[in-house]
């Protein structure tokens, strides 16, 4: 065990307005400018995921500082270049992917377009997957990463980042004001800087279940709110001809994904009409839970129930090692060379896409 000591103080302003503020409560203004903070912890046993939570001024900011260095809350996102061209030179670009996966940055188009396109939740993973990916630091520490953007955002970030620190072998020490946030973090450790307690949870975390859930609804939805999340598909940004039918998933009423099924091949009376599963797209920052997934089995049994057959046919690598992991899929076909015109910005040849694998479920 180590011990933290710490004295916070402030120099106190002696104007005539600050003086008659603090005489109008008899407060002693020396005294309330000077903070003592002590806490002993084990910080030098091994840990993936640490927390330093407490209020605003409670001196979680300077304790990191004491233990980890001035410079350890240096950032090193720049937001004029796309996040895919910042990583080190060393690494691969699958290795650049996994990590941008890792921390539930999964929206190609957000990797390609410069940083400060991105909203708040994104910078904050794109800058989380940067520092994971340095090797010329042994500690990773991030300060009030969660404060820029929702509670529900806010746990799926920290869910996503303690499990790809764990999976990777990172350490990371997290700063926040939120307590919400500690069951989804999940740590090996708490300091609470209100407190002034240290919490050891080595032994806990594996064993550790979650009491809060998250609740997400799915509903039948109409093709115009397609717009809002086309920018994020991977493929062309048009939306299917034909007969589609169209479903949303919603959190506290927001719209934050998007899922329709279409008919590509023509329907004879007296059989199954088959939908093709298409344009699945979960908004960046609710990424990393596996939502697009449990979206698109939910709407499949839904419409298997109703008569139809279900299809799906993509070259998304993610989507092929969700749904060959799945036993509510089946596997159809697999192909190199087709023919399917496609919309967009994709790059094409007479009109269609050329030599891209593809894969072919069947929903059972």
């Amino acid at each position: 065990m180590q011990n933290f000591k710490l004295t916070l103080a402030s120099p106190v302003a002696t104007s005539f307005r600050a003086t008659k503020a603090a005489n109008s409560l008899d407060i002693d203004a020396e005294k309330k400018s000077v903070h003592h903070f002590e806490v002993q912890a084990d910080l030098d046993s091994p840990f993936n995921i640490g927390l330093i939570v407490g209020a605003s001024g409670s001196g979680k900011t300077t304790l990191a500082k004491h233990i980890y260095g001035d410079d350890c809350f240096k950032e090193i996102l720049d937001m004029t270049k796309p996040v895919i061209d910042q990583f080190p030179e060393s690494m691969t670009y699958d290795e650049c992917a996994a990590m941008l996966c890792g921390v539930g940055l999964t929206a190609v188009p957000c990797w390609i377009r410069p940083a400060f396109t991105l909203s708040n939740g994104q910078r904050a993973r794109a800058e989380c997957a940067l520092q994971m990916a340095r090797d010329d630091i042994p500690m990773i520490v991030i300060d009030e990463w969660t404060s820029v953007v929702d509670r529900t955002v806010a746990k799926v970030m920290s869910h996503c980042i303690q499990k790809h620190a764990r999976k990777t072998g990172k350490k990371i020490v997290l700063m926040s004001c939120h307590y919400d946030v500690l069951e989804w973090l999940n740590p090996d450790w708490v300091i609470d800087a209100n407190k002034q307690t240290y919490e050891n949870r080595r032994l806990l975390w594996q064993s550790y279940q979650r009491t809060e859930q998250l609740d997400f609804q799915i509903y039948e939805t109409d093709r115009s709110t397609w717009k809002y999340f086309s920018r994020y598909h991977y493929l062309s940004d048009s939306y299917p001809g034909g007969f589609t039918k169209t479903y949303g998933m919603f959190v506290d009423g927001n719209q934050i994904g998007f899922q329709c099924f279409a008919n590509y091949v023509p329907h004879r009376k007296g059989t199954k009409m088959i939908l093709h599963s298409n344009r699945v797209v979960i908004h960046p920052d609710y990424c990393g839970f596996g939502l697009g997934l449990r979206m698109t089995d939910a709407c499949a049994e839904k419409l298997k129930s109703e008569g139809y057959e279900i299809f799906a046919k993509f070259s998304s690598v993610p989507m092929y090692n969700a749904r060959k992991k799945s036993d509510k899929w089946k596997l159809m076909d697999v192909m190199r060379h087709h023919k399917i015109v496609v919309g967009g910005n994709m790059k094409r040849k007479d009109g269609f896409r050329k030599d891209v694998k593809t894969w072919s479920f069947k929903y059972v």
